[in-house]
């Protein structure tokens, strides 16, 4: 395990710590209070700090689709997908788009086709979704978005890593972390620590129906003058990404 403090990482190093996986790989990303808590005032923007946000702009960076619930997406208040000219740099200089893939998950299409995250969208969205969504939500949505019909998660993963997205980054919420665990398809937890008691009242960085526990293996622990603490963690079978 690699333990460092951020501050002392320049972003190159940062990278190498947070590698892309020569494999399929599904990376989830989350902050919780000390004593569990997944929002304060429920939103997580009260959790997070300057050295959190570096971290979660370096993931969004190296990703190939960013996938989000669509409560997440509403609660959240998702802006466009964009990133800064250093940013888009780094990946056309390693063979990406400019841009990742914005991939909404929504059984109900219970979004607003004007939402900026969707309307202002500098890649098209997807938007996966059932058979049972509402005829008149996909005909709104179809305007500023593809749909497409998944039975499960895994399907869904699957049809993600025929489109070219392979490398996917995971923003929650809860339930479709939950969700994701419980298909038992999560390879890597980024998780920050914020130096906060939360109290009672928020939930935890999942929910939904119970599944079996899952290994992980700690990967580093980078501390921060803020106080936070952020860790990676990686599924303990199969091939794992090294810095």
């Amino acid at each position: 395990m690699i333990a460092a403090h951020l501050g002392a990482l320049d972003d190159d190093e940062l990278v190498r710590l947070y590698p892309r996986a020569d494999a399929p790989w599904l990376r989830v990303n989350f902050v919780s209070s000390l004593d569990g808590a997944v929002a304060v005032n429920g939103l997580s923007t009260g959790l997070s700090g300057a050295d959190d946000k570096r971290v979660f702009r370096l993931l969004r960076m190296l990703c190939d689709g960013l996938l989000v619930g669509a409560g997440t997406l509403r609660d959240e208040r998702y802006r466009p997908l964009t990133l800064d000219p250093a940013r888009r740099a780094w990946r056309g200089e390693h063979g990406l788009c400019a841009y990742p893939r914005l991939v909404v998950v929504s059984a109900t299409l219970r979004l607003d086709p004007a939402a900026p995250a969707l309307a202002g969208a500098p890649v098209r969205p997807l938007i996966l979704t059932g058979p049972a969504a509402d005829p008149a939500a996909r005909r709104a949505l179809s305007a500023v978005a593809d749909l497409a019909d998944v039975p499960d998660l895994a399907t869904g993963l699957r049809l993600l890593h025929s489109l070219g997205l392979t490398q996917l980054l995971c923003e929650g919420g809860p339930v479709l972390l939950g969700s994701l665990g419980g298909e038992d398809l999560v390879d890597e937890l980024c998780l920050t620590l914020s130096p906060l008691l939360a109290g009672p009242g928020s939930g935890r960085i999942t929910a939904g129906r119970p599944h079996p526990p899952r290994a992980m293996t700690t990967a580093h622990v980078l501390t921060t003058d803020e106080g936070f603490l952020l860790t990676r963690h990686t599924r303990r079978k199969g091939t794992l990404p090294s810095p």
